[in-house]
């Protein structure tokens, strides 16, 4: 990783170097063309004005400078002494636009002027020196990009090692935990930096894995130990009726079958149904009328001698699956049922951007400290009571499951005869 990183910050900096140094280089160069190009018309332009009259009279009393006055026809009628030297009876090129050209082996620019009787006055002004500049800040860049590329590779190669050095550590530590180490967590830098936010990070991430890790083996105890409950008095049964064929009848053993296989039913479909919520059922996009559910709920408890009051249920319309809303209330109702003392209150209002279904009894409630608790999977407030008496613990655990899914909740306080009484709040249909 170090390496790597150390590579690429190396490479973009090179480019930056490269692009900047041609950048730098070209702008130089032309800064420094145009400079010439300047000075050598205004000197061409200085010459033009001191000829008087035809035939370039002055141009022959110039000395260093390369000049030629020039006919239409090309042929030189008047030249400086350098200019005969280094060109005899040869005429500088005319034309509207300066040139480069090398005269005697040194790098000449060539500019020309219009003057009187269709001549032009041609300067030829050295450039070398420019040129000796240009090379000179070429060997300079060609000699300082690698160095600072040295100098930035070197840098980067210490700061990117000291600063990922707790990076290696915080994921040799994470590799090291296992679903058996989970408790274990990454040391917390005291940096107050990035590097403290990624552990700090690190160990909630650990945290939310170890507490689903740890609710997860407690459900599949729980579960294990529901299973095998059924099957154990099944078992117990038949052995004895095998055993001692006198004591057991055949109706009896049939009876304990009938009742436990239906236990064992009712607790596998709640699993089953759970692990669908887990995975996200209840996407159902389908309107469903709570109104009449609840009422379904309400005659069914009636018909079991309960007091029910369903005063409260107005019509009342929610997105869903109605298989899981009906299981809902079901659950909410048969809870009431066991628990309550003979009354028991259903209702449906739609308020707001809510609809809340709501479930009372009049039995000795749910106490403060455990009203979180109730909602977990095989959790039993009265583990005194029986099993037939106290279901297999994972209604109430269904019922928020299928709220969660809903995009809904469910709360849990204190009823109008101080029993139980569970709200369900769901977003209602459009």
């Amino acid at each position: 990783m170090r390496g790597r990183t150390t590579l690429g910050a190396t490479l973009v900096v090179a480019l930056a170097l490269i692009v900047g140094a041609l950048s730098f280089y070209g702008i130089l160069s032309s800064s420094i063309h145009a400079g010439a190009v300047r000075s050598a018309e205004q000197r061409a332009e200085e010459l033009a004005e001191r000829l008087k009259g035809p035939g370039g009279r002055d141009i022959g009393s110039l000395d260093d400078e390369i000049v030629q006055v020039v006919g239409e026809d090309g042929s030189v009628r008047g030249a400086s002494e350098d200019a005969r030297d280094e060109l005899g009876a040869s005429a500088l090129p005319v034309s509207g636009d300066p040139q480069t050209m090398t005269i005697d082996g040194e790098p000449m620019l060539v500019v020309s002027e219009d003057i009187e009787g269709d001549q032009s006055l041609v300067l030829a002004v050295s450039v070398e020196e420019g040129t000796e500049t240009l090379s000179t800040v070429a060997l300079l860049l060609a000699i300082a990009v690698p160095l600072l590329l040295v100098l930035v590779g070197v840098t980067t190669w210490l700061v990117t090692g000291r600063a990922l050095t707790p990076v290696t550590r915080i994921r040799q530590e994470v590799d090291g935990i296992t679903a058996e180490r989970l408790h274990h967590r990454v040391a917390v830098p005291a940096s107050a930096d990035e590097i403290a936010a990624l552990a700090t990070t690190m160990n909630r991430m650990l945290d939310r894995l170890d507490t689903s890790a740890t609710a997860q083996r407690r459900f599949v105890s729980d579960a294990s130990h529901e299973l095998r409950s059924p099957l154990a008095t099944i078992r117990q049964h038949a052995e004895l009726a095998q055993a001692h064929p006198g004591t057991t009848s055949i109706g009896e053993l049939a009876e304990v079958v009938s009742e436990e296989g239906l236990r064992l039913q009712g607790i596998v479909e709640s699993l089953l149904l759970l692990a669908r919520l887990d995975e996200g059922a209840g996407t159902l996009a389908e309107a469903v009328d709570l109104d009449d559910i609840a009422l379904g709920e309400v005659r069914r408890l009636r018909a079991r001698g309960f007091d029910v009051d369903g005063s409260g249920i107005g019509a009342a319309r929610v997105h869903g699956d109605p298989r899981l809303f009906g299981q809902l209330l079901r659950n909410l109702a048969d809870n009431a049922a066991r628990h309550s003392v003979g009354r028991v209150a259903i209702s449906v209002i739609p308020q707001g951007r809510h609809v809340f279904v709501t479930v009372e009894d009049d039995g000795s409630g749910v106490p403060v400290a455990e009203r979180a608790r109730i909602f977990e999977r095989f959790v039993r407030l009265d583990d005194a009571r029986s099993r037939d008496v106290g279901g297999s613990g994972l209604g109430l655990a269904i019922v928020q499951g299928i709220a969660t899914a809903s995009g809904g909740t469910v709360t849990v306080d204190d009823s109008r005869w101080g029993g139980a009484r569970f709200v369900v709040a769901l977003p209602p249909a459009d």
